[in-house]
């Protein structure tokens, strides 16, 4: 597993600052980076020092990192070798999902200052993450923020994970603008049917609210992607759901249904929640033939090549952000590895004993 955040002995900071790791530090916004002996890191920033215990100063050049002298860590908001670099907006949330693998909590700290200048200093066409909790519990700063951004680095793009209940006939205006249009949202529906939705989503109403926000963003011409997470609860009304999108959401593009990450509150509710495709893939199957004959394209998000029929596995990419992806005993050998999407850190090789490599 990739840490994202590196202990670090910081000093002559006077609070946390943003800045790009770089060997040369030619530009005012970038910190040298160089070994001093061969178990440590210096960083430095004008009066700033930073040191890591490490040898190899090359995993972290061209980062874009957030050095905070407070807690004496140094948290790597870009890694400039990672297409998987994302935000953590908050922690709050007004959803309680059954299968959530971010818990929300009820504190939140404003980090939106450190997010953008880290922007600002992203690779050039960087796609960048805004996830949760639920970021549009700040929708305010959050549309501020990508505007300013996007005025002055129009080549970047990014994708924002919301729940979709908090747009308004008023974001219309932004939702549509030129920084709005740089934005795809990934929005979860769970089920066609209303109750099933609210019940995995842990929120009366939330069904009829999503549908009104998809609603704004569907006459914004925005960049809707879907996101169904693939439990017990809803792997059998798969097909309805897909004849749900056809009809009502058909300008999502695409349609992500997503393998069941064990951690969170599907930590302790495994054996409850887990649907294995590689069992029974019958209900999965005809949902993306139904989205497809439609020409709605779907993707099948963390799910092993080998627990997916060959017919279909040229819709499961390599999905699985690297800083958290793993292979098991059993990928050894195997021919699709380069092309799978494995498996997360915390899934046990246990869980998939019956695996065969291909």
């Amino acid at each position: 597993m990739i840490p994202l955040v590196v202990p670090a002995e910081i000093r002559g900071a006077d609070g946390p600052f943003v800045v790009r790791l770089s060997p040369d530090a030619i530009d005012a916004d970038d910190a040298q980076l160089r070994r001093t002996d061969e178990n440590t890191i210096l960083v430095t920033h004008g009066r700033a020092r930073a040191r890591l215990v490490g040898s190899d100063p090359g995993q972290f050049a061209g980062d874009v990192v957030l050095l905070d002298p407070d807690r004496s860590i140094m948290h790597r908001l870009i890694r400039a070798g990672s297409r998987h670099n994302t935000f953590l907006v908050t922690e709050r949330c007004d959803q309680l999902c059954v299968m959530c693998s971010q818990p929300p909590k009820k504190t939140h700290f404003d980090n939106f200052d450190y997010f953008e200048k880290a922007s600002l200093l992203a690779p050039v066409n960087a796609i960048l993450g805004f996830s949760g909790g639920e970021p549009t519990l700040y929708k305010d700063q959050l549309f501020a923020l990508l505007g300013r951004v996007h005025a002055a680095r129009p080549d970047l793009r990014f994708h924002v994970l919301t729940n979709a209940q908090h747009f308004t006939e008023e974001d219309i205006g932004f939702l549509g603008s030129p920084a709005g249009r740089t934005v795809q949202w990934g929005v979860p529906l769970y089920a066609a049917e209303a109750a099933l939705h609210d019940n995995i989503v842990g929120k009366d109403g939330a069904f009829d609210r999503l549908l009104g926000g998809l609603s704004i963003l569907c006459r914004s011409a925005a960049q809707v992607e879907l996101r169904t997470v693939l439990t017990r609860m809803n792997s059998s009304v798969l097909p309805e759901l897909a004849t749900f999108i056809t009809r009502l959401v058909p300008f999502a593009a695409p349609w992500a249904i997503m393998q069941l990450e064990r951690i969170g509150f599907a930590r302790n509710r495994w054996n409850e929640l887990f649907f294995d495709n590689s069992v029974d893939f019958g209900q999965l199957g005809q949902a993306i033939d139904i989205a497809r004959i439609s020409d709605i394209p779907v993707l099948l998000y963390n799910f092993p090549l080998c627990t997916v029929p060959p017919a279909y596995r040229a819709l499961a990419p390599a999905t699985i952000s690297d800083w958290k992806n793993k292979f098991l005993t059993a990928c050894d050998g195997c021919s699709l590895r380069t092309s799978c999407s494995g498996f997360f850190e915390w899934h046990s090789d246990q869980a998939y004993a019956r695996l065969e490599r291909q």
